[in-house]
C-alpha cells in the first residue's frame, strides 16, 4: 500500500508543476515588457558628446518625458562599450560650475526632465573604441526596482553643438 501511495505522488508531481507554471505567466510578460523599456518613458534629442581631450569622460544629453501612469525615480545609468556611467548634476558654487553625482532623478507622471549642458547629464567614463563620432551609443537608465529603459544616443565630437 505504501508503494502505491509513493508511486501516485511521483506521478502527480509533474502535473502539479505544469499547472503551477501556467499560473505564473505574468512575471515573464512583465520581464519581456521591461526588456523593451519602461512603458510611458520617451527619450528625444539624445546625444553623446565626446571629450575634447582623449581619456576624459564624455557627456550624454537628452529630453525625457514620462507619459506613464506613475512617477519614476532614475537612480543610475549604463552605457554599452564604456567602463562606467554616472548621472551627474551641475550647479554654480560661487563663481564656479561644479559637478557631482546626482541623487535619484524623480520624473512625475506627465512630467519631463532635460538632461542638458549645465544641468543633469550622464557622465561616461572609460570610453571603448566602439564609441566613436558618427556612431551611436546604447544608453540604459535604471529606475527604482531595477527597471531599465534603453535608448540610442548619436555620438558627436566635442566641437559640435551640444
Amino acid at each position: 500500500m505504501r508503494k502505491s501511495g509513493f508511486f501516485a505522488a511521483c506521478m502527480l508531481a509533474p502535473a502539479l508543476l505544469a499547472v503551477s507554471a501556467c499560473g505564473d505567466n505574468a512575471p515573464a510578460e512583465e520581464a519581456s515588457a521591461d526588456a523593451a523599456g519602461i512603458a510611458g518613458i520617451e527619450i528625444a534629442n539624445a546625444r553623446m558628446v565626446l571629450p575634447p581631450v582623449s581619456g576624459n569622460p564624455a557627456a550624454i544629453y537628452f529630453d525625457l518625458d514620462n507619459k506613464g501612469d506613475r512617477n519614476i525615480a532614475f537612480r543610475s545609468a549604463e552605457v554599452e562599450g564604456a567602463e562606467s556611467a554616472v548621472i551627474h548634476g551641475s550647479m554654480m558654487q560661487g563663481d564656479q560650475m561644479v559637478m557631482s553625482e546626482a541623487p535619484p532623478v524623480m520624473v512625475e507622471r506627465g512630467g519631463s526632465t532635460k538632461f542638458e549642458p549645465g544641468g543633469l547629464h550622464v557622465m561616461v567614463f572609460g570610453l571603448g573604441g566602439s564609441l566613436a563620432e558618427g556612431g551611436t551609443a546604447n544608453v540604459t537608465l535604471i529606475a527604482a526596482g531595477n527597471r531599465r529603459h534603453t535608448f540610442e544616443a548619436k555620438i558627436q565630437s566635442a566641437g559640435d553643438d551640444r
